[in-house]
């Protein structure tokens, strides 16, 4: 992302419905005991409007990806007017039953909203290998259609949290000043949940973003795939990959002068549009590795010096997903031989005299050999709410930035009791 095209941003309030043409709500439906606790969230566009979505790779994938990748005729791009999200409940590992229950909740939410069931997308999470009721959505989707506002995307974020401590949302605004659109302001928002079976591959794991900027849906698939590859596919909370991970992206277009044609790809303000929308998915990646679940520090791995990019991120991932190196952080403990270890096994290609790693800013490794530092020093900066581990492999000009978080004794009490 360029200083210019920083510039051109602001953060704005509003979330998935910081952008024009679109709508949100977060209601009780009954998946979740707590009356207290939103459990279903409607997003819907004004209008039908183009649509782009990345799913999880997960072979053991849930009824609401099949059926939301056939809604967008297995390309990934296409036309929506709704995307419905459901907490508590994965769909997943299901069978047939799941395949009709996600199925019947997109003609429920179509008939709700008024559109076909074709033009809605449907998203699950929550605990694996439970039918999904289908009451819930016949006396809750109507009342989520009601509630749909303008200002409704914080009830929507909350709607979709599993064990998240809280939601996340971000927006950003762009000028469409010197690229063809003076006088514009083009928004990008979105909202996302995740705490726990977090290493996604080609999503997170629910993530919806809307934009008001004019983006063909072959277009917006392209960026939206380069986004994800940058910011969500970059988390890791422990290595594990959901069943359910699902990003959609919305374009209504409606901040653009009627009648106006598409961002050209080529362009410079497709060219904002997607440091935008990249920026949002950072900011939304960045959150969920924060609070991940039990976590008490963000953990940045930014590695130089590799070979190629896919080195990098083995390296990268290595470090992050050792829970060596994770309940270290967790103690406060600057054992870079935790992080030199997972590097040395990431299969990365370097030779140890060479690799160089900085905890907090202190260099405790240089030539593959120790650094002398101030252990009280290092305790004091532990203290900080990011932890930033930096790694040169001193190989080559490739690097990659991965976010993670400690592992505590809460992580292990949440997942011990998660279906309890």
């Amino acid at each position: 992302m360029t200083d210019q095209q920083n510039a051109e941003m602001r953060p704005v309030e509003g979330g998935v419905t910081a952008a024009r043409g679109f709508r949100a709500s977060g209601v009780h439906a009954g998946f979740r005991k707590d009356p207290e606790r939103f459990d279903l969230a409607l997003v819907a566009a004004d209008e039908p409007c183009a649509c782009a979505a990345v799913f999880t790779q997960n072979v053991f994938c849930s009824a609401p990806v099949t059926v939301s990748r056939e809604h967008l005729e297995g390309v990934g791009y296409g036309t929506a007017r709704a995307v419905v999200v459901n907490s508590g409940n994965a769909n997943a590992a299901t069978g047939e039953p799941g395949l009709e229950a996600a199925r019947e909740t997109a003609v429920i939410a179509g008939d709700a909203v008024g559109c076909p069931a074709s033009e809605v997308l449907v998203a699950s999470t929550g605990v694996i290998g439970v039918h999904l009721p289908m009451a819930p959505f016949g006396t809750g989707l109507p009342v989520a259609t009601a509630a749909l506002s303008a200002e409704g995307g914080a009830d929507a974020a909350r709607a979709i949290m599993t064990t998240d401590t809280y939601p996340k949302e971000a927006a950003v605004s762009f000028s469409g000043d010197g690229v063809g659109y003076d006088g514009c302001t083009f928004t990008v928002g979105g909202m996302a949940k995740g705490s726990g079976m977090i290493m996604p591959n080609m999503a997170t794991m629910i993530s919806v973003i809307t934009t008001d900027a004019p983006v063909a849906a072959p277009a917006l698939h392209a960026a939206l795939v380069r986004a994800v590859n940058r910011s969500f596919n970059k988390v890791t909370v422990d290595s594990d990959t959901s069943t359910n991970d699902s990003c959609f992206l919305l374009a209504s277009g409606e901040a653009a002068p009627a009648g106006s044609a598409p961002f050209d790809p080529d362009g410079a303000a497709f060219a904002r549009f997607e440091a935008a929308l990249v920026a949002v998915c950072e900011t939304l990646a960045r959150l969920m590795a924060a609070d991940g679940e039990g976590a008490s520090r963000l953990v940045t791995v930014k590695v130089t010096g590799a070979a190629n990019d896919a080195d990098a991120d083995l390296a990268a991932r290595a470090v992050a997903n050792s829970p060596l190196v994770k309940t270290a952080i967790c103690g406060h403990d600057a054992n870079w031989g935790r992080i030199a270890m997972a590097i040395g096994k990431s299969g990365a290609a370097f030779r140890q005299e060479d690799a160089a790693i900085d905890i907090m800013g202190l260099p405790v490794c240089r030539g593959g050999l120790t650094v002398a530092f101030d252990e009280d020093e290092a305790l004091r900066r532990f203290e900080q709410p990011e932890i930033a581990i930096d790694i040169d492999l001193g190989a080559g000009d490739a690097e990659t930035t991965v976010w993670t978080c400690d592992f505590t004794h809460e992580y292990i009490t949440i997942n011990g009791d998660y279906r309890s």
